[in-house]
């Protein structure tokens, strides 16, 4: 347990909490740890909505298939990212979503009853994890409209750019690391992988970026234009 303090310490839901708090925090939130296996599911559509998630290691997406089996990656999730609470906080009794996991992975799972419901220890930490739920489903609406400023674009090259552009801009630097591969990249932009491979192609040829599958180096565009 102790070997994942460090990754609690970073999320969202624990902001302005040490470690020693946390821990006592967990047992009042009915806290259990699930090992999930590349490509299983941590979640399904359908389940109950009454639990968050916490990734501790791995990896994990948030899903959605529409009728016919197509996908849409919702969101992508590392170490240290919460998710299910947007649903539980809003009293649903069914996920709309699936949260797949990506790699071999560690996740925390809280009971959001508990989470919304002030222990009868009254713990001096319980109303700011509740500001802090607040906190991060404000800023995961923020991603949503990210997400959908990228899919409003009207070409595959312009939804690639935008996204590419935006992760230079978070991560400081021209040359980044994104953090899904090629498949889950297309999903999350809505659009077809193969179409996005010949876009990555086209950018590739002409300089403006060079790519191995999830490194990117974004080249200036005065030299070589989009």
């Amino acid at each position: 347990m102790e070997r994942y303090f460090p990754v609690l310490t970073r999320c969202a839901l624990f902001q302005g909490m040490g470690q020693e708090d946390i821990k006592a925090m967990l047992g009042c939130l009915g806290a259990r740890f699930a090992s999930v296996s590349k490509g299983a599911p941590v979640f399904l559509e359908g389940d109950p909505a009454q639990l968050v998630g916490i990734v501790l290691s791995g990896g994990a997406q948030v899903v959605q298939e529409d009728y016919y089996g197509n996908r849409s990656v919702l969101s992508i999730l590392q170490p240290g990212d919460s998710f299910g609470e947007a649903f539980s906080c809003a009293g649903l009794e069914e996920l709309p979503v699936s949260v797949i996991a990506v790699q071999d992975s560690q996740v925390l799972l809280l009971d959001c009853r508990r989470i919304l419901t002030m222990c009868s220890h009254t713990c001096h930490f319980h109303s700011l994890l509740i500001e802090n739920i607040l906190q991060g489903l404000a800023r995961k609406n923020l991603a949503f409209t990210q997400k959908v400023r990228y899919m409003s674009q009207k070409t595959t090259r312009d939804k690639l750019m935008t996204y590419l552009l935006d992760q230079a801009k978070q991560q400081g630097s021209a040359e980044f690391v994104i953090p899904c591969d090629r498949q889950t990249l297309a999903d999350y932009l809505g659009v077809e992988r193969s179409a996005m491979s010949a876009e990555l192609g086209k950018l590739k040829r002409s300089g403006r970026l060079d790519t191995k599958g999830s490194w990117f180096r974004l080249n200036p565009v005065e030299q070589h234009g989009l």
